[in-house]
């Protein structure tokens, strides 16, 4: 279930300005390409994961796109990403049928690395879940917006760290 997510998680975070980026590292091959589309999945979770309810989450608007920037040496396993484009995410507390729709259309750049750790260095709203004891957030799904930092680390634990701007839970929207 973490890692449908962090997938989802990572499809809603969007654009980024590509100027002044760090040269890429010896050996590591730059993006090939432009921008292409990166659709959210629809997916559930389940009560206690997230909010103390299950909940849906789907895709009402879904712009985002990916553009790959660098590669690892075997030309195949992305090391940086942008995301760009317009996403709301609606989310619904499928056992009693409230809904809330989060706007998740900010923009980010994403560093992987091979222990499967990232950071997002993002600006405006993402969609973030954090599970129990799975971050220095208490467990809940968060719109998060401004200019911040996000480390994942390779357990999947989340450590969000904001430069300027707001972290909302949203599971008592639907609650």
């Amino acid at each position: 279930m973490r890692r449908i997510l962090l997938s989802a998680a990572l499809a809603a975070v969007t654009a980024v300005t590509l100027t002044g980026l760090a040269a890429a590292p010896a050996g590591a091959v730059t993006g090939r390409g432009g921008w292409e589309p990166s659709p959210t999945p629809a997916f559930d979770l389940p009560a206690g994961s997230r909010c103390d309810f299950p909940v849906h989450m789907e895709p009402v608007v879904d712009e985002v796109q990916r553009r790959v920037l660098e590669y690892a040496p075997d030309g195949t396993t992305v090391r940086r990403a942008a995301f760009r484009g317009a996403l709301v995410l609606r989310l619904t507390n499928t056992a009693t049928g409230a809904s809330y729709d989060a706007d998740a259309g900010g923009r980010a750049l994403v560093d992987y690395r091979a222990d499967n750790s990232q950071t997002w260095h993002a600006h405006g709203p993402i969609l973030l879940g954090v599970g129990p004891d799975g971050g220095n957030l208490p467990r809940d799904l968060y719109t998060v917006d401004g200019v911040y930092t996000l480390d994942i680390s390779a357990t999947g634990y989340r450590t969000l760290s904001i430069e300027r701007g707001s972290a909302e839970p949203l599971c008592a929207k639907i609650g």
